[in-house]
């Protein structure tokens, strides 16, 4: 690809964007950035940074995923656009449909509609999520190697039921359907587990955030329910992005997973690392004594019945064949996961 064609990446101020970013600077890249609102310089000062220092360059353009319009600047003369932005919100909303799937899936059409619009753009890679491949754990017992690969499609999420990955498997049919429709542009999807590792900036959110925070302050101390995690570390997440936006041969859908730790396993590699000081999860809670308490905890019983228990497995060989992952251990990016938030104030640090 000529690198003075930019690459744009959307949502730029976002947890694996910044590591995209960086390693697209790195290789010399031009990097269309779109961000909400550009003069918010303290959101995007690390990417400055990181640009300062590399042999790239950065340009950041004002774009909202819910604005029709609104990426057709930051797109003009990409031939490659990388979409990774979208709602983050699992907690704490307040309208399903409004406030997680409705931008998700509107805001991929529009990103999409202007990838229509532009001529000069070839391959589009979006960041899906495992979430678009199963909807609960129990599922996994339907898979004919006990493991889900990219054939698999999550058809039992709904607005009600786990909206955050509805919002997920939602958007990912959206993309596919426009893709299908024309024969400009390939479309190459980067379906990531739970992803893990350090952050470029303290300003990102996560959904390892909130579990390493609950390990931190103590809500687990007495114990985690039987849950299971795929989990890859961000950079992983990050290497199959540019692989995938700059390797012709990429194509279709590809789980990024370095592998598989219950929340019991990923307490016992932080106290491994961290000693004693941390009130990191010792035990695992039985299902049935867990199932009582869940509703205070903010899980439906019939989440409980559905996703725990039930260890689940991924398959990325895919990623390793063709994209040639490499997969960092994913113990290790636990505990550097849990080093940044102690660095950055968000888990009180005990010396």
């Amino acid at each position: 690809m000529n690198k003075s064609t930019p690459i744009l990446v959307t949502g730029a101020t976002g947890y694996i964007a910044g590591w995209i970013i960086e390693r697209l600077l790195n290789q010399g890249y031009k990097v269309n950035a779109t961000v909400r609102d550009p003069s918010k310089t303290n959101k995007i000062q690390h990417l400055y940074d990181i640009a300062e220092k590399s042999s790239g360059q950065i340009q950041f353009f004002k774009a909202d995923l819910l604005d029709p319009n609104s990426f057709d600047d930051a797109m003009q003369g990409c031939e490659v656009v990388i979409h990774t932005a979208s709602p983050f919100v699992v907690t704490n909303y307040k309208d399903a449909v409004k406030d997680i799937i409705e931008p998700a899936v509107k805001g991929t059409e529009n990103v999409l509609n202007s990838v229509n619009r532009t001529e000069s753009v070839k391959r589009v890679v979006l960041t899906s999520s495992i979430a678009s491949t199963y909807g609960d754990a129990i599922e996994i017992l339907d898979t004919s190697n006990n493991e889900f690969d990219e054939n698999d499609w999550n058809n039992t999420s709904n607005e009600t039921h786990q909206p955050y990955s509805y919002s997920k498997v939602a958007a990912e049919r959206k993309a596919w359907e426009i893709a299908d429709q024309q024969s400009r542009w390939s479309l190459v999807c980067i379906n990531p587990a739970l992803v893990m590792g350090p952050s470029l900036t303290d300003a990102s959110q996560s959904g390892s955030i909130e579990v390493l925070q609950q390990f931190g302050n103590g809500t687990t101390l007495f114990g985690v329910p039987p849950m299971w995690n795929g989990i890859v570390d961000v950079r992983d997440v990050a290497d199959a992005h540019v692989k995938a936006a700059l390797d012709p041969q990429a194509k279709g859908r590809y789980i990024i997973c370095g592998g598989t730790l219950s929340l019991l396993e990923m307490g016992k590699a932080l106290t491994q690392k961290f000693g004693y000081k941390y009130p990191f999860p010792h035990f695992t809670v039985p299902k049935t004594a867990f199932s009582l308490i869940a509703p205070m905890l903010g899980h439906s019983r019939q989440f409980v019945k559905l996703n725990m228990g039930y260890p689940i497995y991924f398959n990325a060989e895919r990623s390793v064949n063709e994209l040639g992952i490499q997969y960092r251990d994913i113990r290790e990016s636990v505990c550097e996961h849990f080093q940044q938030l102690l660095d950055d104030g968000i888990v009180k640090k005990y010396i």
